[in-house]
């Protein structure tokens, strides 16, 4: 997501955690590799950016060499798609965040307490990442079709994007 796509919300102090904002890209919950790339293709189809999220918590029990590679994948095989960011959800675990901003994914969503949040947002920003504070309203979430044919998660990113 560009910084034109977030907003800053203070928490605490002088904490500033980026919130996505309403009217920026579509948020689409990927539990797969073919997941990942049907939804970029059809973002690439539609002519939109589209966010790729994590589901709940999967940075905690997936881990963020598991996304990092699967949105690089993702992204390699669409290179057609444009803008599209990537979030890992680590929930309040903040070794998972840790872990995610040394592996270089760009945007992570951390619940954890707000102190923890403090150091975990200015980390992130050392590192060219942001924290969120809180999970985006997931628009579409495939993981109810995570063994659908690719044609079939290709559709339904589709038509999504073309309804939002």
């Amino acid at each position: 997501m560009a910084a034109r796509d977030a907003i800053e919300l203070p928490v605490l102090r002088a904490l500033c955690v980026s919130v996505v904002k309403t009217g920026s890209a579509p948020v689409i919950i990927i539990h797969s590799l073919a997941h990942a790339v049907a939804a970029l293709s059809a973002a690439a189809e539609a002519g939109r950016p589209v966010t790729l999220a994590s589901a709940p918590d999967a940075g905690i029990y997936a881990g963020s060499g598991w996304f990092g590679a699967l949105v690089a994948a993702a992204r390699a095989g669409v290179p057609a798609a444009q803008g599209a960011a990537a979030l890992l959800d680590c929930g309040d675990d903040a070794g998972a965040a840790q872990a995610a901003i040394r592996a270089g994914i760009e945007a992570i969503v951390f619940t954890g307490p707000a102190d923890l949040a403090e150091r975990l947002a200015d980390i992130a920003s050392q590192h060219g990442a942001r924290l969120l504070a809180t999970r985006p309203v997931p628009a579409l979430d495939l993981g109810d079709a995570f063994f659908a044919a690719p044609e079939v998660l290709h559709r339904r990113c589709l038509e999504f994007l073309h309804a939002v």
